[in-house]
Protein backbone atom coordinates (compact mmCIF):
# COMPACT_ATOMS: atom_id res chain seq x y z
CA UNK A 1 0.00 0.00 0.00
CA UNK A 2 1.34 3.43 -0.96
CA UNK A 3 2.30 5.70 1.92
CA UNK A 4 2.34 9.48 2.11
CA UNK A 5 4.38 11.63 4.46
CA UNK A 6 2.69 14.73 5.89
CA UNK A 7 4.51 17.55 7.63
CA UNK A 8 2.19 19.47 9.94
CA UNK A 9 3.23 23.06 10.58
CA UNK A 10 1.99 25.51 13.15
CA UNK A 11 2.75 29.12 12.25
CA UNK A 12 1.88 32.63 13.37
CA UNK A 13 -0.63 32.79 10.52
CA UNK A 14 -2.39 29.45 10.53
CA UNK A 15 -1.57 25.80 9.95
CA UNK A 16 0.12 24.44 6.82
CA UNK A 17 0.58 20.89 5.51
CA UNK A 18 3.35 19.64 3.23
CA UNK A 19 2.92 16.29 1.53
CA UNK A 20 5.30 13.87 -0.20
CA UNK A 21 5.72 10.20 -1.05
CA UNK A 22 8.12 8.02 0.96
CA UNK A 23 11.09 9.09 -1.18
CA UNK A 24 10.64 12.60 0.26
CA UNK A 25 12.26 14.30 -2.74
CA UNK A 26 9.46 16.73 -3.65
CA UNK A 27 6.80 18.34 -1.49
CA UNK A 28 3.43 19.98 -2.09
CA UNK A 29 2.31 22.77 0.23
CA UNK A 30 -1.30 23.31 1.36
CA UNK A 31 -2.69 26.08 3.54
CA UNK A 32 -2.97 28.29 5.40
CA UNK A 33 -5.71 26.64 7.43
CA UNK A 34 -7.52 27.49 10.68
CA UNK A 35 -8.53 30.92 9.39
CA UNK A 36 -4.92 32.08 9.85
CA UNK A 37 -5.21 31.98 13.65
CA UNK A 38 -1.84 31.85 15.41
CA UNK A 39 -1.14 28.11 15.70
CA UNK A 40 1.39 26.99 18.30
CA UNK A 41 1.26 23.23 17.75
CA UNK A 42 -0.26 21.02 15.03
CA UNK A 43 -0.30 17.23 15.53
CA UNK A 44 -1.96 14.06 14.28
CA UNK A 45 -3.49 11.25 16.32
CA UNK A 46 -2.34 8.01 14.65
CA UNK A 47 -5.16 6.08 16.34
CA UNK A 48 -7.92 8.09 14.65
CA UNK A 49 -6.24 9.87 11.75
CA UNK A 50 -7.47 13.24 13.01
CA UNK A 51 -5.27 16.33 12.84
CA UNK A 52 -5.44 18.84 15.69
CA UNK A 53 -4.16 22.40 15.96
CA UNK A 54 -3.54 24.31 19.18
CA UNK A 55 -3.69 28.06 19.05
CA UNK A 56 -5.21 31.42 19.80
CA UNK A 57 -4.03 34.55 21.55
CA UNK A 58 -5.41 37.34 23.74
CA UNK A 59 -7.56 38.58 20.86
CA UNK A 60 -8.91 35.32 19.47
CA UNK A 61 -9.01 33.38 22.71
CA UNK A 62 -7.86 29.74 23.03
CA UNK A 63 -9.14 26.96 20.79
CA UNK A 64 -8.37 23.48 19.50
CA UNK A 65 -8.90 23.01 15.76
CA UNK A 66 -9.67 19.59 14.26
CA UNK A 67 -9.66 18.02 10.80
CA UNK A 68 -10.85 14.48 10.09
CA UNK A 69 -9.99 14.60 6.36
CA UNK A 70 -6.25 15.36 6.40
CA UNK A 71 -6.72 19.10 6.43
CA UNK A 72 -9.40 19.58 3.79
CA UNK A 73 -11.94 20.93 6.32
CA UNK A 74 -11.60 22.14 9.90
CA UNK A 75 -13.73 22.83 12.96
CA UNK A 76 -12.72 24.26 16.31
CA UNK A 77 -13.88 24.14 19.90
CA UNK A 78 -13.01 25.93 23.13
CA UNK A 79 -15.71 24.32 25.28
CA UNK A 80 -14.31 23.91 28.78
CA UNK A 81 -10.99 25.62 27.97
CA UNK A 82 -11.23 28.04 30.87
CA UNK A 83 -10.16 28.40 34.46
CA UNK A 84 -12.65 29.10 37.22
CA UNK A 85 -14.31 32.51 37.40
CA UNK A 86 -11.99 35.15 38.81
CA UNK A 87 -8.79 33.40 37.71
CA UNK A 88 -6.51 34.70 34.96
CA UNK A 89 -8.02 33.91 31.53
CA UNK A 90 -6.34 31.41 29.23
CA UNK A 91 -4.49 33.25 26.46
CA UNK A 92 -3.64 30.36 24.16
CA UNK A 93 -3.17 26.60 23.80
CA UNK A 94 0.49 25.71 23.40
CA UNK A 95 0.81 21.94 23.17
CA UNK A 96 -1.16 18.81 22.37
CA UNK A 97 -0.58 15.09 22.95
CA UNK A 98 -2.88 12.14 22.15
CA UNK A 99 -2.77 8.86 24.02
CA UNK A 100 -4.92 6.04 25.33
CA UNK A 101 -8.10 7.45 23.84
CA UNK A 102 -7.60 10.91 25.30
CA UNK A 103 -6.23 14.21 24.11
CA UNK A 104 -4.25 16.50 26.40
CA UNK A 105 -3.62 20.23 25.98
CA UNK A 106 -1.11 22.52 27.68
CA UNK A 107 -2.11 26.18 27.97
CA UNK A 108 -0.94 29.65 28.97
CA UNK A 109 -0.99 30.56 31.85
CA UNK A 110 0.45 27.13 32.55
CA UNK A 111 -2.14 24.45 33.10
CA UNK A 112 -3.29 21.11 31.75
CA UNK A 113 -6.61 20.14 30.15
CA UNK A 114 -7.97 16.78 29.00
CA UNK A 115 -10.55 15.80 26.39
CA UNK A 116 -12.33 12.43 26.41
CA UNK A 117 -14.38 13.14 23.26
CA UNK A 118 -11.75 13.81 20.58
CA UNK A 119 -11.41 17.50 21.30
CA UNK A 120 -15.07 18.52 21.42
CA UNK A 121 -14.94 19.47 25.10
CA UNK A 122 -12.27 19.90 27.74
CA UNK A 123 -11.80 19.30 31.47
CA UNK A 124 -9.24 21.06 33.64
CA UNK A 125 -6.71 18.68 35.23
CA UNK A 126 -6.64 20.83 38.34
CA UNK A 127 -4.11 18.81 40.32
CA UNK A 128 -1.18 20.44 38.51
CA UNK A 129 -2.16 23.96 39.53
CA UNK A 130 -2.78 22.69 43.07
CA UNK A 131 0.94 21.90 43.41
CA UNK A 132 2.38 23.84 46.39
CA UNK A 133 4.95 25.53 44.14
CA UNK A 134 2.32 27.13 41.89
CA UNK A 135 2.50 30.63 43.51
CA UNK A 136 6.25 30.67 42.72
CA UNK A 137 5.98 29.87 39.00
CA UNK A 138 7.22 32.74 36.84
CA UNK A 139 6.89 33.33 33.09
CA UNK A 140 9.83 32.74 30.79
CA UNK A 141 10.52 34.90 27.76
CA UNK A 142 7.56 33.38 25.93
CA UNK A 143 5.22 33.53 28.90
CA UNK A 144 4.15 31.07 31.59
CA UNK A 145 3.42 28.18 29.25
CA UNK A 146 3.00 24.42 29.45
CA UNK A 147 4.78 23.54 26.21
CA UNK A 148 5.95 19.94 26.64
CA UNK A 149 3.55 17.02 27.13
CA UNK A 150 5.07 13.53 27.41
CA UNK A 151 2.76 10.55 27.91
CA UNK A 152 3.94 7.10 28.97
CA UNK A 153 3.31 4.80 25.97
CA UNK A 154 1.86 1.95 28.07
CA UNK A 155 0.86 3.37 31.46
CA UNK A 156 -1.84 5.94 30.81
CA UNK A 157 -1.70 7.44 34.31
CA UNK A 158 1.92 8.60 33.92
CA UNK A 159 2.52 12.04 32.42
CA UNK A 160 5.48 14.42 32.37
CA UNK A 161 5.10 18.12 31.56
CA UNK A 162 7.57 20.94 30.94
CA UNK A 163 6.69 24.48 32.02
CA UNK A 164 8.59 27.72 31.44
CA UNK A 165 9.68 28.79 33.92
CA UNK A 166 8.69 26.27 36.55
CA UNK A 167 10.42 23.06 35.49
CA UNK A 168 9.48 19.45 34.88
CA UNK A 169 6.58 17.89 36.79
CA UNK A 170 5.38 14.26 36.86
CA UNK A 171 2.18 12.48 37.79
CA UNK A 172 1.62 8.75 38.33
CA UNK A 173 -2.12 9.02 38.94
CA UNK A 174 -3.46 10.76 35.86
CA UNK A 175 -2.98 14.26 37.18
CA UNK A 176 -4.45 14.11 40.68
CA UNK A 177 -1.04 14.69 42.30
CA UNK A 178 2.27 15.91 40.89
CA UNK A 179 5.92 16.05 41.91
CA UNK A 180 8.72 18.28 40.66
CA UNK A 181 11.48 16.39 38.83
CA UNK A 182 14.34 18.84 38.33
CA UNK A 183 17.21 17.47 40.40
CA UNK A 184 20.48 18.18 38.60
CA UNK A 185 19.24 20.91 36.23
CA UNK A 186 20.71 24.36 36.74
CA UNK A 187 19.07 27.73 37.07
CA UNK A 188 22.03 30.01 36.26
CA UNK A 189 19.84 33.09 36.55
CA UNK A 190 19.47 32.55 40.32
CA UNK A 191 21.97 33.76 42.96
CA UNK A 192 24.96 31.64 43.95
CA UNK A 193 23.95 28.82 46.25
CA UNK A 194 20.46 28.62 44.72
CA UNK A 195 21.26 27.36 41.21
CA UNK A 196 19.80 23.87 41.75
CA UNK A 197 16.33 24.53 43.18
CA UNK A 198 13.56 21.94 43.48
CA UNK A 199 11.53 23.93 40.95
CA UNK A 200 11.80 27.17 38.99
CA UNK A 201 14.06 25.98 36.17
CA UNK A 202 13.32 27.18 32.65
CA UNK A 203 12.88 23.95 30.73
CA UNK A 204 12.70 24.55 26.96
CA UNK A 205 11.83 21.12 25.59
CA UNK A 206 11.20 17.64 27.01
CA UNK A 207 11.15 14.44 24.92
CA UNK A 208 11.09 10.68 25.60
CA UNK A 209 13.46 8.16 24.00
CA UNK A 210 11.79 5.45 21.87
CA UNK A 211 11.39 2.13 23.63
CA UNK A 212 12.77 3.52 26.92
CA UNK A 213 10.02 5.40 28.79
CA UNK A 214 12.35 6.23 31.68
CA UNK A 215 14.89 7.92 29.40
CA UNK A 216 14.08 11.58 28.95
CA UNK A 217 16.06 14.31 27.21
CA UNK A 218 15.70 17.94 28.19
CA UNK A 219 16.88 21.10 26.45
CA UNK A 220 16.97 23.73 29.17
CA UNK A 221 17.64 27.45 29.23
CA UNK A 222 20.75 26.44 31.15
CA UNK A 223 22.08 23.30 29.51
CA UNK A 224 21.26 20.00 27.86
CA UNK A 225 20.36 16.99 30.02
CA UNK A 226 19.48 13.30 30.04
CA UNK A 227 17.61 11.31 32.66
CA UNK A 228 17.51 7.52 32.82
CA UNK A 229 15.09 7.31 35.74
CA UNK A 230 12.05 9.22 34.54
CA UNK A 231 13.37 12.64 35.56
CA UNK A 232 14.25 11.89 39.17
CA UNK A 233 17.86 12.81 38.39
CA UNK A 234 19.33 14.69 35.44
CA UNK A 235 22.84 14.46 33.98
CA UNK A 236 24.42 17.22 31.90
CA UNK A 237 25.23 16.14 28.33
CA UNK A 238 26.14 19.53 26.88
CA UNK A 239 29.90 18.88 26.61
CA UNK A 240 30.91 19.06 22.96
CA UNK A 241 28.05 21.30 21.86
CA UNK A 242 28.77 24.83 20.57
CA UNK A 243 26.33 26.31 23.07
CA UNK A 244 24.46 25.25 26.19
CA UNK A 245 21.40 27.18 24.95
CA UNK A 246 18.71 26.13 22.51
CA UNK A 247 15.05 25.20 22.23
CA UNK A 248 14.17 22.10 20.17
CA UNK A 249 15.12 18.45 20.65
CA UNK A 250 13.93 15.53 18.51
CA UNK A 251 14.47 11.83 19.19
CA UNK A 252 15.21 9.20 16.59
CA UNK A 253 12.08 7.05 15.98
CA UNK A 254 13.79 3.76 16.92
CA UNK A 255 17.17 4.36 18.56
CA UNK A 256 17.05 5.72 22.15
CA UNK A 257 20.70 6.74 21.92
CA UNK A 258 20.13 9.13 19.00
CA UNK A 259 18.97 12.71 19.49
CA UNK A 260 18.91 15.81 17.29
CA UNK A 261 19.43 19.39 18.50
CA UNK A 262 19.76 22.81 16.94
CA UNK A 263 21.80 24.94 19.38
CA UNK A 264 21.54 28.73 19.37
CA UNK A 265 24.24 31.17 20.35
CA UNK A 266 22.84 32.14 23.76
CA UNK A 267 20.00 33.83 25.56
CA UNK A 268 21.38 37.37 25.32
CA UNK A 269 23.59 37.02 22.21
CA UNK A 270 20.82 37.10 19.62
CA UNK A 271 19.29 33.61 19.86
CA UNK A 272 20.36 32.61 16.35
CA UNK A 273 22.56 29.78 15.07
CA UNK A 274 26.17 30.18 16.28
CA UNK A 275 28.32 32.39 14.05
CA UNK A 276 25.45 32.60 11.55
CA UNK A 277 26.26 29.05 10.34
CA UNK A 278 23.41 26.56 10.51
CA UNK A 279 23.99 23.03 11.77
CA UNK A 280 21.95 20.28 13.35
CA UNK A 281 23.89 18.47 16.04
CA UNK A 282 23.26 14.81 16.70
CA UNK A 283 24.42 12.22 19.19
CA UNK A 284 24.54 8.47 18.61
CA UNK A 285 25.45 7.59 22.19
CA UNK A 286 22.99 9.32 24.49
CA UNK A 287 24.86 12.63 24.61
CA UNK A 288 28.37 11.41 25.39
CA UNK A 289 29.56 12.96 22.12
CA UNK A 290 28.08 15.17 19.41
CA UNK A 291 28.53 15.63 15.65
CA UNK A 292 27.47 18.64 13.57
CA UNK A 293 25.47 17.96 10.40
CA UNK A 294 25.43 20.95 8.04
CA UNK A 295 25.56 19.61 4.46
CA UNK A 296 23.03 21.69 2.51
CA UNK A 297 22.39 24.23 5.27
CA UNK A 298 23.44 27.92 4.96
CA UNK A 299 26.96 28.50 6.24
CA UNK A 300 27.05 32.28 6.33
CA UNK A 301 24.69 35.11 7.21
CA UNK A 302 22.11 32.79 8.76
CA UNK A 303 20.54 34.63 11.67
CA UNK A 304 17.44 32.55 12.27
CA UNK A 305 16.28 30.72 15.35
CA UNK A 306 14.32 27.50 15.75
CA UNK A 307 11.58 27.33 18.36
CA UNK A 308 11.02 24.56 20.89
CA UNK A 309 8.43 22.55 18.92
CA UNK A 310 9.80 23.24 15.44
CA UNK A 311 11.93 20.10 14.97
CA UNK A 312 10.69 16.55 14.34
CA UNK A 313 11.58 13.14 12.92
CA UNK A 314 9.47 10.73 10.87
CA UNK A 315 9.24 6.94 11.46
CA UNK A 316 10.58 5.84 8.04
CA UNK A 317 13.87 4.04 7.44
CA UNK A 318 16.10 5.95 7.04
CA UNK A 319 14.42 8.45 9.32
CA UNK A 320 13.57 11.90 8.07
CA UNK A 321 14.52 14.93 10.16
CA UNK A 322 12.87 18.35 9.78
CA UNK A 323 13.06 21.82 11.27
CA UNK A 324 11.36 25.16 10.65
CA UNK A 325 12.83 28.57 11.35
CA UNK A 326 11.66 31.85 12.78
CA UNK A 327 12.12 33.33 9.29
CA UNK A 328 9.63 30.90 7.75
CA UNK A 329 11.96 28.41 6.07
CA UNK A 330 11.56 24.64 6.35
CA UNK A 331 14.49 22.25 5.98
CA UNK A 332 14.31 18.48 5.50
CA UNK A 333 16.68 15.55 5.57
CA UNK A 334 15.66 12.13 4.22
CA UNK A 335 18.87 10.46 5.41
CA UNK A 336 18.89 10.99 9.18
CA UNK A 337 20.52 14.41 8.98
CA UNK A 338 23.46 13.64 6.71
CA UNK A 339 22.22 16.08 4.04
CA UNK A 340 19.63 18.84 4.02
CA UNK A 341 17.28 20.53 1.53
CA UNK A 342 15.11 23.62 1.79
CA UNK A 343 11.56 22.44 0.99
CA UNK A 344 9.55 25.59 1.78
CA UNK A 345 10.29 29.26 2.36
CA UNK A 346 8.58 32.62 2.85
CA UNK A 347 6.14 31.07 5.33
CA UNK A 348 5.13 32.87 8.51
CA UNK A 349 7.23 32.26 11.61
CA UNK A 350 7.16 28.48 12.16
CA UNK A 351 6.10 27.54 15.69
CA UNK A 352 5.93 23.76 15.34
CA UNK A 353 6.76 20.85 13.04
CA UNK A 354 5.28 17.36 13.41
CA UNK A 355 5.13 14.36 11.05
CA UNK A 356 2.34 11.96 10.08
CA UNK A 357 2.68 8.96 7.75
CA UNK A 358 -0.60 7.79 6.19
CA UNK A 359 -1.70 5.12 3.73
CA UNK A 360 -2.80 6.56 0.41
Amino acid sequence: MTKRVLLLLGTKKGAFILESDVDRRSWKLRGPFCETWPMNHVIADPATGSIYGAGGNEWFGPAIWKSTDLGMTWTHSSEGLAYAAGEQPIKSVWSLAPGNGRLYAGVEPAGLFRSDDDGLSWTHVAGLQDHPSRPEWNPGGGGLILHSLVLHPQKDQQIWVGISAAGVFYTADGGETWEARNRGTRADFLPEGHKYPEHGQCVHCLVMAPGMPNRLYQQNHCGMYRSDDGGRHWESIEAGLPSSFGFPAAVHPRDPERLYLLPLNGDIAGRFVPEGRAAVWHTANGGRSWVAQSNGLPQENAFFGVLRQAMATDPLDPAGVYFGTTSGTLYASADEGNSWTCIAQHLPLISSVETFVVNA
